[in-house]
């Protein structure tokens, strides 16, 4: 199945907020490359597995937070980017960033690296 960028993208946010193990990989089947790569400043995982477990610690270490995607997708030539929110459990935003991304063939998210906060001047 050929997923849309925006899908994937959608579906790949879906996955940081399920705190439902199971649901999560399922999210993660249908938006991640079996061998993707995450990799942010703190962290870099491997796999569905890898980033299912990645996602659970972030749940267990800030709960009632969330990540939302705050932007459009840019995407071409199987990049794309968009910029994300953390919110803490109080609705106060904890952390920004931008994601830069790779599909694969099908649509998937084959690579995320992830940036926090604002761009340097």
């Amino acid at each position: 199945m050929t997923l849309t960028v925006g899908s994937a993208v959608e579906r790949y946010a879906a996955a940081w907020r399920e705190t439902d193990a199971a649901a999560r990989r399922t999210l993660l089947d249908t938006c991640w490359a079996e061998d993707g790569v995450y990799c942010d400043p703190l962290n870099r995982v491997e796999g569905r597995d890898g980033l299912s477990s990645l996602i659970e610690s972030f749940q267990e270490e800030n709960p009632g937070a969330r990540i939302d995607v705050v932007s459009g997708i840019d995407e071409h030539d199987g990049y794309l980017r968009f910029a994300w929110r953390m919110l803490a459990a109080d609705g106060s935003v904890a952390l920004e960033g931008t994601d830069f991304g790779e599909l694969d063939g099908e649509g998937t998210l084959r690579r995320i690296v992830g940036f926090f906060g604002p761009l340097p001047t």
